[in-house]
């Protein structure tokens, strides 16, 4: 066990405050910060998320509060999991008060909204390349997590000390973390395992069956690995928990709210309905586009990503798009 630390989450959606659950479980301090008073007074007031993760009670050890500036102050790490679309703001705020011995992680799945840029470029054109950064990815639904079921997760580095040192925060009884120097494969197996599970709750929401769902997050790993190849990330991260752990979890369980998202698509809701009903972010509905902007830069071919767009952003009926891949020229597995 390694010395208790301080550590703030920044997020209280269901995903920070498993985390936060799980690192006070751990034995160390932790400050749960969410920046609405509505959503933070009644984890204050009831100690649990009653919203998202219901009859999970806080330890004694991790408090929630609104002030940023008082949450930070005198921590060893801070670990964001606020959305995509919220990270760069987040950043914009911490940097003015969060001094440079701080370590900084995060759990965010997904690109930068309209840039189509890694979280960790998004960091370094922020704060500099003075902190240590990293990123914690893989098979983790948050309900889990939080109930303390088994659970394997990637923490990801260049710093390779670093990321052992935030592992070690990680790692318990229930929870195994693993370190990888590969940032860019981490990060981009995160992204875009959510846009395929989208694909996956489609094809299933339509009735095509568990062959086509085998097909699709399969071809969608051979997509995963083609972008993240041409961006620099390594072809064994593809193979382990951030790659296809990540992408098998979310595709195959209704958890999962890009699958939840895809199946209610598939049966013929629109995008409006199925967020609302869903109820938090589906970092798959605006990664997607983002996937195609990082895909094209690269020279990518990404076509279930690209019919995911069309059905999405594109009013593309979710059984032709299905057609539209199935009508594809025969070619090597390999290709």
């Amino acid at each position: 066990m390694m010395n208790p630390a301080t550590v703030t989450v920044l997020g209280v959606g269901s995903w920070g405050t498993a985390l936060a659950l799980l690192l006070a479980r751990n034995g160390h301090t932790v400050r749960l910060w969410g920046h609405d008073l509505e959503e933070v007074a009644p984890l204050c007031r009831e100690r649990e998320n009653r919203r998202y993760l219901p009859g999970i009670p806080f330890p004694a050890t991790l408090t929630a509060g609104t002030d940023l500036a008082a949450a930070v102050l005198g921590v060893d790490l801070v670990l964001a999991a606020v959305p995509s679309h919220a990270y760069r703001a987040t950043l914009e705020r911490l940097r003015c008060i969060l001094p440079v011995t701080v370590g900084l992680v995060w759990a965010t799945k997904g690109l930068e909204p309209g840039s189509g840029r890694f979280l960790h470029e998004v960091t370094d054109e922020v704060l500099g390349e003075a902190w240590s950064v990293a990123v914690v990815s893989g098979p983790s639904f948050a309900g889990e997590v939080a109930r303390g079921l088994p659970t394997a997760v990637t923490v990801a580095a260049c710093d390779v000390g670093y990321a052992r040192w935030v592992a070690a925060l990680l790692h318990g009884s229930n929870l195994r973390a693993y370190t990888s120097p590969d940032v860019i494969g981490v990060e981009l197996g995160g992204a875009i395992k959510n846009v395929l599970a989208i694909a996956a709750g489609i094809a299933d929401g339509l009735g095509f069956g568990a062959n086509a769902r085998a097909a699709l997050i399969t071809r969608g790993l051979a997509e995963m690995t083609r972008l993240g190849l041409a961006a620099g990330g390594r072809r064994e991260t593809f193979m382990g928990l951030a790659g296809i752990g990540d992408l098998v979890l979310t595709c195959t369980d209704d958890q999962s709210r890009n699958r939840r998202f895809g199946l209610a698509m598939g049966r013929g809701e629109t995008v409006e309905a199925a967020l609302v009903a869903i109820g938090q972010v589906v970092e798959g509905a605006a990664t997607v586009r983002e996937a195609l902007r990082l895909a094209h830069r690269h020279d990518v071919e990404m076509p279930i990503t690209e019919q995911v767009n069309q059905v999405l952003h594109h009013g593309q009926n979710p059984r032709q798009a299905v057609e539209i891949l199935l009508a594809r020229d025969p070619k090597p597995e390999e290709v």
